[in-house]
């Protein structure tokens, strides 16, 4: 890693974020100067999904405190498009995307981060795995919402995880970078998606309980939303079906992992 090159990018996807952003970065640079952190290795990525608020000026006068890169899409193009776009920017060596509501506190972090120096390329934040963690409960209809579509996960990808879409995912970027080149769902219905490339890419993949509280500013319908994840849990059985998502060669040669049948 050259002297340029932070060892972690924070990829912030927001949309219309200026009341929830400004706190989720001095959270992020308070967390990381307590630990003595040289904030030079370090990176936030804020993609700006087409606000029509204060969140890019936002983002722009962190600019001057830590390493805060601002990157627009000009236009409303989702929260999967966003995250995507800030870890092909990404210069880290880890990169860890976040919701701006920080629903998981960064501290959490080294959570995922002690995951991946263990050996595994992804780590993701569970709220599954030990709902005593959860500080503030989604609704019962919501939390029953989530369950069913983590069954439908199961059923369609053959993943093995009880939490696909807790926001709060780290990837070792250089093996990584392919499952961003083939994404392709731009909604909020990407999670799954960027899972079932890993492990169709062999990446060694852990799962991690971690303290979560529920923003009722979410953004996330859950009827509407729930019906559109259901959509592309269907897209992502057809991509794979018609040969969209290609192995790579090392793993190919390796045989890959078992995928579903």
């Amino acid at each position: 890693m050259s002297a340029n090159t932070p060892e972690l990018s924070i990829i912030v996807p927001a949309y219309n974020e200026e009341r929830r952003l400004e706190g989720a970065l001095a959270s992020i640079h308070d967390y990381f100067c307590s630990k003595a952190q040289d904030l030079a290795a370090i990176e936030v990525i804020v993609v700006d999904d087409g606000s029509t608020d204060e969140t890019a000026h936002i983002a722009q006068q962190w600019a001057g405190r830590m390493a805060v890169r601002l990157i627009s899409n000009g236009r409303n193009r989702g929260k999967g498009y966003s995250v995507r776009r800030g870890m092909l920017e990404a210069r880290g060596r880890i990169a860890l995307f976040t919701d701006a509501d920080l629903s998981a506190p960064i501290p959490e972090s080294e959570k995922l981060l002690a995951a991946i120096d263990l050996g595994n390329e992804v780590a993701i934040g569970s709220r599954a795995l030990d709902r005593s963690l959860i500080s503030v409960h989604q609704s019962r209809f919501r939390e029953i919402a989530g369950i069913i579509f983590n069954r439908l996960v199961r059923l369609f990808t053959g993943l093995p995880f009880e939490d696909t879409q807790c926001g709060f995912k780290a990837f070792v970027l250089e093996p990584c970078r392919r499952i961003f080149e083939q994404q392709r769902i731009d909604g909020f219905g990407f999670d799954p998606e960027v899972l079932f490339l890993a492990q169709r890419h062999g990446l060694r993949t852990a799962e991690v309980p971690v303290r979560w509280a529920h923003d009722t500013a979410t953004k996330v319908h859950v009827v509407r939303d729930s019906l559109l994840m259901l959509a592309d849990l269907l897209y992502i059985r057809w991509n794979w079906l018609i040969g969209r998502y290609p192995r790579s060669r090392a793993n190919e040669h390796a045989g890959g992992r078992p995928l579903c049948g």
